[in-house]
């Protein structure tokens, strides 16, 4: 019970305030965060090309984890390119980190109903 006497009854709203996320929503925004950090763009990549016309919270949070995910592969693309230099190692070792650090907090995010964005990723999907 909460302080007006009505039953707190953890239930997600959109941003409209009106609740529309299903189950279903939650779970496929959290999928793909998570599939990001194994399979890079392609998981994200994939459920934004099929959700992006049917559900704008899973168009959001895919489109969001497709951009993080291309940031980083241009990440990994300047660690390859410094290795040659020998501190690429130290740039691919933070950019893997990165990626597990903030897909696991957008998966958390997304799975409280919540909107994330990503620190430090370009928008290049729009």
């Amino acid at each position: 019970m909460d302080e007006q006497g009505t039953e707190n009854q953890h239930q997600t709203f959109a941003e409209g305030g009106s609740p529309v996320l299903s189950k279903d929503s939650l779970n496929l925004a959290i999928l793909c965060h998570l599939l990001g950090m194994f399979t890079s763009f392609l998981g994200p990549l994939i459920l934004w090309l099929v959700k992006k016309d049917e559900d704008e919270y899973v168009e959001h949070h895919s489109r969001e984890a497709l951009n993080f995910q291309i940031t980083l592969l241009l990440g990994y693309y300047a660690g390859c390119l410094l290795s040659f230099v020998c501190i690429g190692v130290l740039v691919i070792l933070a950019v893997l980190a990165m990626n597990f650090i903030f897909c696991l907090t957008a998966a958390v995010a997304a799975s409280k109903g919540q909107r994330y964005q990503y620190p430090f990723c370009l928008r290049l999907v729009k």
